[in-house]
Formats: structure tokens, sequence, C-alpha cells
């Protein structure tokens, strides 16, 4: 799969939002700008105008009937966009903490290079990153390298780019926020190259998070204990790239 050189010609663009109405239609509107085919937006239970305002902006909306988390929202996602007939998917968040501008970097990366799955990186630069988010990165990025023995910069980054190939390959079953890094489990379990984009560092600081610290360190633990534990039965899946 991962060897194919070909270039990317039409590409989705996949928003998830949960309460986003003050950002989406900028985010939106901003993707749009950078040619795709389509936008997706899909809208996790949000309780204020998020869904509308994407729709009005351009999106074609998916809605969840409640909040499902961003796992199952990408799921849903992926779903819709394999209908499209994108040759990739480029995943970013609708709270305006990635800029779609960049956008062309992961088309430029990906037709130079051929390697079908990009994570954003904003550890080169991290002034204005909280300095508990810089330790979780790096605490992050050292245990993926120890579970499968690749590194990627910045392991929860959801500025992502995804050829539609090997998306049925890397799809975790996790709901919420440890589905990200089970992609990245599952990619380097199945001989798919990584790599990364510099992106830019954004932070809404009076932003309320939707991370809950403790629900998620928690899935996130269940995620490494399970591939830790197959892993210690197969050598095999000690891969680098």
């Amino acid at each position: 799969m991962e060897n194919s050189t070909k270039k990317v010609d039409t590409f989705c663009v996949l928003i998830c939002a949960f309460n986003e109405a003050g950002h989406i239609e900028q985010v939106v509107k901003a993707a749009l700008a950078q040619g795709p085919l389509k936008v997706v937006v899909v809208d996790d239970g949000s309780v204020d105008d998020t869904a509308l305002i994407a729709q009005k902006a351009g999106a074609l909306v998916l809605r969840n009937d409640q909040n499902r988390g961003k796992g199952a929202s990408l799921t849903l996602g992926f779903q819709e966009t394999k209908t499209l007939g994108c040759d990739a998917v480029i995943v970013l968040d609708g709270d305006g903490q990635h800029d779609p501008e960049e956008i062309p970097h992961f088309i430029d990366a990906y037709n130079r290079t051929g390697i079908p799955m990009l994570i954003g990186n904003r550890m080169s630069n991290t002034r204005g990153m909280p300095l508990i988010r810089q330790w979780t990165n790096r605490f992050m990025a050292w245990v993926l390298n120890r579970l499968v023995k690749i590194y990627v910069a910045d392991p929860p980054c959801g500025y992502r780019f995804y050829r539609a190939d090997i998306i049925p390959f890397i799809l975790s079953s996790e709901a919420r926020f440890a589905f990200e890094f089970d992609v990245l489990v599952h990619a380097a379990l199945r001989h798919i190259r990584i790599d990364s984009v510099r992106i830019s560092t954004l932070y809404n600081r009076g932003r309320r998070s939707h991370v809950a610290p403790i629900r998620d360190a928690w899935l996130l633990f269940k995620v490494v204990l399970y591939h830790g534990f197959e892993n210690r039965h197969d050598e095999r899946h000690f891969v680098g790239t």
C-alpha cells in the first residue's frame, strides 16, 4: 500500500466539532479555500449552533445525536469520506487551533515522499503551548516508541493526513481520546510508514478543553496495556519505519 506514488488530486477535509459555534465558520471557509473536494463536519452532539453554522459555511454536516467522543466522530466521518471518492483525507479540529491554510503542507509532503500517513508536529516551536501539554506530548512520544519502535514527535496532534486506501487498516474501536494514539499503533503494526509535518502551535487560552484528564488517561492506559500485552506474545509486532 504505502509504496504507491500516485499524487493526490482530490481530497476531503474532515472536521470533528463539539460546541464550536464561535470558530467553525472560519475553519470551514478557510478549509474550502484550500481546494478540497468536500469539507465534512461531524457535529458531536453540540448543544449550540455548530451544525447549522457549518452547513451554511459550505460543509457537508453529519450529526451525532449525543456526545460520543472524537474517535466515534472520526469513524463516522471516515465512512462518509469513503463514499465521496477522495484520494486522501485531512483531519483537523474545529476549534481554531489548527490553521487550515497549512493544508497544502500535508499535500506537498505526501506528493514528495509518498508517505501515506502524516502527523502534524507542533513540538519544533512550543512557544504558547501549555507546559503540561509539552510534557504530555513528549511522554506519549516516548510511550509510542517503546511500544512499537517508531518515533512521532507529537502523537496527540489531531491535524493529520491519511491516504484513503490505508484508512480501513488503521481504524480503532476506541470512541474517545485514545483513538488517534491507537491509530498510530495500528499503522506501525501494519508497517505503514508515518512521518511528521511541521505546523503552527496555536492555543486559545480562554477556551475550555474537551479533554477529561482522568477518564482519557485511563483510556490511553488501556490501549497501551492491551498492545503491550499483545506485543509480548508476538515479536512480529515490534516494527520500525
